[in-house]
């Protein structure tokens, strides 16, 4: 049986993904992507792609470069997905958490600015304008 195997150029990967030649070498050098040298050029296999679709995934939901290994390790070790899975599945609740902190933390800034913005329109309107301090 012939199989194909797909290899990748570092222009490919990068297009494909919309980063940088030099992201794609920091990736390599934090030992995320493993490519393989034909002469002086780098050629990726579909398990970079893979690797590298999932770093991105991951650094858009807000984790660090070091939790993003972990569970690509995860991956790279378990016989099966499940560690990988639950791994996962407890640092997404972490992070929903952490972001839900920050939006009530927002929401009552903001509702702070509001008032203060209510306060200040209502002096500025107030007759005779007379100055007194905000807070």
């Amino acid at each position: 049986m012939n199989e194909t195997v797909e290899i990748y150029s570092i222009g490919d990967l990068a297009r494909e993904f919309d980063v940088t030649h030099r992201t794609m070498r920091f990736y390599e050098d934090e030992g995320l992507l493993s490519p393989k040298r034909i002469g002086s050029r780098r050629v990726y296999s579909k398990r970079d792609q893979v690797r590298l679709k999932l770093i991105l995934r991951g650094k858009r939901l807000g984790f660090s470069l070091a939790e993003v290994r972990e569970m690509l390790e995860l991956y790279d070790s378990a016989p099966d997905e499940r560690p990988q899975l639950e791994k996962f599945a407890a640092a997404l609740a972490a992070r929903r958490e952490q972001l839900e902190r920050q939006r009530e933390e927002i929401d009552e800034v903001l509702g702070e600015i509001r008032a203060f913005e209510r306060q200040s329109k209502k002096l500025l309107n107030s007759k005779g304008g007379k100055r007194r301090a905000v807070a």
